[in-house]
């Protein structure tokens, strides 16, 4: 079969899941907090500044962070409409330059608020991992800009040029709540201590639990933990053992550990003590010491092997109950897959330095939004997806639920989206709008 090509008239949209966005949008004080900053060499702009960092949102909310994506969206009556424009949508260069310029006038904070905004007022589900104690997990992700000469990117722990950004990550559903863009050769310590106390603050404003903090051992220092009990909150911290014989630790698991035997020649200690780190009591420690004998295939080791695994933490639970709790922090590396690959985030489109941070905020607010798209449709047992998930990829909300097909239609002063026959999803969809509609 052979296919004949027309253009129609109608209005059509392969995009109709940016309606969720807008809404989303004009739920937060975003667009009002941007249009009442100033550029001093641009006053009274044609297109407001609310206007640019929504189109902006679209694109990102569609897996596009360039900018010149935006180019097939000028003409497009639905795009503007769908994000709640009042006045046009900007030009690649515009799009560029007020990023760039909005940059320098603090904008990043300004999205972090409507970050949070968006998750309290639209109460976001945020489940806890532990009783009632809310995940609230921090670690470096490094972004790979290999051969460009944008300000900032610089050899990272990776071993490619790039940025390394630190991210902080809230509940099982892993909202993002704070972000800073770093240099790629910047050390995952370095103004940690007042991050923490940030995003600690924010993620209190979104949640009323208790709040479990979780680090690896990149973030091993007194002064971290001296945040969480000043701050309140419990953790868990990898510890790094630095200069610490293997053999000693080997000895007090041997002593004072619990022992099983996963498989000849493979032993398991674990257990727990305290030490001293001149605080106002001792810390408790958690640990795992692995002593093998033999390899998993059973060749004898000329020399066992020794592996140890040792946490801080403030939680009086069982070791094990410590150990399993760490591990999943390990699902962070999702999220960041999340962000760097399906939002297109990983090589930042600006040359400098501040855009690409607000860009990195822009980015997060996105993120959550699709994951709160996500977890809504998980609400209710009514999508054609059937197999069971606790959370829904960025991906698939993007292409179940924001590249939806429809047409746009403008009838007694009211416009409408008329989707096919056929549209597998339309149920879920009008759900998420009247719920977030309502909120």
């Amino acid at each position: 079969m052979r296919f004949e090509f027309e253009q129609s008239d109608e209005t059509l949209t392969t995009h109709s899941g940016l309606a969720l966005i807008g809404l989303l949008l004009s739920k937060t004080n975003l667009g009002a907090e941007l249009n009442s900053t100033t550029i001093p060499d641009n006053l009274t702009p044609e297109i407001s500044h609310a206007d640019v960092i929504f189109s902006y949102i679209g694109l990102l909310c569609q897996g596009k962070s360039d900018f010149d994506h935006i180019e097939p969206f000028r003409e497009d009556p639905f795009f503007g409409t769908a994000m709640m424009l009042d006045s046009a949508v900007p030009a690649n260069s515009t799009l560029r330059l007020r990023i760039e310029k909005g940059a320098l006038l603090g904008w990043k904070k300004i999205v972090m608020q409507a970050t949070i905004e968006l998750l309290k007022n639209n109460e976001a589900p945020i489940t806890s991992s532990l009783r009632d104690l809310v995940p609230l997990d921090l670690d470096v992700s490094p972004f790979d800009n290999s051969d460009t000469k944008k300000e900032g990117v610089s050899y990272t722990y990776k071993g490619v040029d790039g940025y390394a950004p630190i991210f902080a990550y809230l509940g099982e559903e892993g909202y993002g709540i704070h972000v800073e863009l770093r240099e790629g050769k910047e050390h995952s310590q370095n103004n940690t201590p007042s991050f923490l106390r940030e995003t600690i603050d924010n993620a209190r404003s979104v949640t009323s639990s208790g709040l479990l903090v979780r680090m690896d051992s990149g973030f091993d220092s007194i002064e971290n933990i001296k945040v969480c009990q000043e701050e309140g909150t419990d953790f868990i911290i990898k510890r790094n053992l630095r200069k610490e014989e293997p053999e000693d630790w080997l000895a007090l698991a041997q002593k004072g550990g619990i022992r099983y035997l996963e498989r000849p020649g493979k032993e398991v200690y674990t257990g727990h003590t305290t030490m001293d780190r001149s605080l106002k009591e001792p810390l408790r420690v958690v640990y795992k010491v692995i002593y093998r004998t033999t390899d998993a295939n059973g060749q004898i080791l000329l020399v066992p092997d020794i592996e140890i695994h040792s946490y801080w933490t403030s939680l009086p639970d069982a070791p094990e109950v410590i150990i399993g709790q760490y591990k999943n922090l390990g699902t962070t590396e999702q999220f960041h897959s999340e962000l760097k690959t399906e939002l297109d985030l990983e090589r930042l489109p600006s040359g400098k330095f501040t855009a690409n941070e607000l860009v990195l905020h822009l980015g997060v607010l996105s993120y959550n939004m699709l994951r709160f798209i996500g977890q809504q449709a998980l609400l209710v047992n009514d999508t054609p997806l059937r197999k069971k998930a606790e959370r829904r990829r960025v991906r698939t909300v993007i292409q179940n639920l924001i590249t939806l097909a429809s047409k746009l239609v403008y009838h007694a002063r009211r416009y409408k989206l008329r989707f096919s026959k056929y549209c597998p999803w339309l149920t879920t969809f009008k759900r998420i709008y009247m719920a977030i509609d309502t909120t």
